[in-house]
């Protein structure tokens, strides 16, 4: 039985990536194919623990000088990823065809620039006085790289940012899409941005979550996670004839079990409830399913209950993986990040690896894929992406 999507798809008409797995597209599907680990020792700053991380070690461009307020590590990785292939162009483009007040843009971070922060307020501590150039509300705060971004292309149209934890760039999606469905834009930008800092390094050390060797997801003896950073931008926009062959983003599915500040619930009651609502939303079955980007962190309990929920929602699982083990967990970046992953399959024709796996948990009751499959070319994807306090999201997307 058909079931009629409440909310219109939209397509995903330009992509760009820079993580661990290199500076672009073409450098993140080459690390997604040889699947090994891009995780190394950090070399940005001193910590008192062993741990690897998914660092971006290559040179970042520099802020514009009219600009120079909003300059941190996050704002650079987002200019970054614009510079990439074409991305910047398929913006001006939606600018010049809609205008600029109908170009919105939505960031997801989690940690937005406190690595600068951090190290103004060691400067505090050193020389009594905060750095002359320091600003606080175009570095540290949630929205200060989206309101870089902004300024940087010229947008005019609606401009904020989500911080929802890990969750924060796959709910960005869901605003987005929103945005377009109501008829605020005709474009949307969304960025996934999040810079390694101290605060999340010690935090979830603190938390006893951290991993000193490269994590293994859903597997059997997993350790922990590894923190990583990254700067996913994507654009969408209503479909049309022009963008016939991009992928689309179906829908978004949203939940916050809330049942702890930092443990999943262990049933994977907000998980399932995410996956479902996705697929309610885009009038899909589960049947339909055809792979699913696991949040897959490599903690303990974490994996356990997002493997739960798979088994709750779906009487035949699709393959799954997690990727996580290559690139690290970006944290607010990491469902942009992973949604272009996914999107990468859908074109590319493959299966994404969980790098680092050896031994499936035997209570993940569903086909984890190890290595990459280039024999299968999945059409429907889910995405999930999960944050503290139990707030929850699922990206489903669909081929051209």
């Amino acid at each position: 039985m058909s079931i009629s999507p409440l909310i219109s798809p939209v397509a995903v008409t330009a992509y760009q990536c820079v993580s661990a797995g290199g500076d672009d597209l073409e450098a993140l599907y080459a690390s997604l194919i040889a699947n090994r680990t891009r995780l190394k020792p950090l070399t940005l700053f001193d910590i008192p623990f062993d741990t690897l991380v998914g660092e971006v070690t290559s040179p970042l461009p520099e802020i514009r000088s009219s600009l120079k307020a909003y300059d941190c590590r996050n704002a650079r990785l987002t200019l970054k990823a614009l510079a990439q292939g074409n991305f910047r162009a398929d913006v001006e483009r939606a600018i010049a065809s809609y205008g600029a007040a109908r170009v919105g843009l939505i960031l997801g971070t989690s940690t937005s620039g406190i690595y600068d922060s951090e190290n103004a307020y060691t400067h505090l501590l050193q020389n009594g006085v905060m750095p002359g150039d320091f600003y606080f509300t175009k570095v540290q705060t949630a929205q200060a790289t989206a309101e870089f971004l902004r300024l940087e292309l010229g947008l005019k149209g609606p401009c904020y940012a989500i911080s929802t934890a890990c969750s924060s760039s796959a709910k960005a999606l869901a605003a987005a899409q929103r945005l377009l469905a109501t008829d605020c834009c005709d474009a949307v930008l969304v960025a996934g941005v999040d810079s390694l800092c101290r605060l999340t390094l010690r935090g979830f050390n603190s938390l006893q979550l951290t991993s000193s060797e490269a994590c293994r997801p859903m597997d059997a003896q997993r350790q922990g996670i590894n923190i990583g950073e990254g700067a996913a931008l994507l654009l969408l926009e209503m479909p049309s004839e022009e963008n016939a062959g991009r992928p689309r983003l179906l829908a978004v599915g949203e939940s916050s079990d809330a049942h702890h500040m930092s443990a999943p619930h262990p049933d994977g009651v907000g998980a399932a409830t995410a996956m479902a609502q996705a697929l309610r939303l885009a009038g899909r079955d589960v049947s339909e399913v055809d792979y699913i980007n696991l949040h897959a962190t490599a903690s303990s309990l974490n994996d356990l209950s997002e493997a739960r929920a798979v088994v709750s929602l779906f009487p035949n699982p699709p393959p799954c993986s997690g990727v996580k083990g290559l690139l690290g967990h970006t944290l607010g970046a990491a469902g942009a990040v992973e949604t272009i992953v996914s999107l990468l399959a859908l074109e590319r024709g493959f299966l994404p690896g969980t790098c680092g796996l050896q031994q499936p948990d035997p209570e993940c009751l569903f086909p984890v894929v190890a290595a990459p499959n280039l024999e299968i070319s999945p059409r429907l994807i889910l995405s999930n992406a999960f944050g503290f306090g139990g707030n929850n999201a699922s990206v489903l997307l669909e081929a051209a």
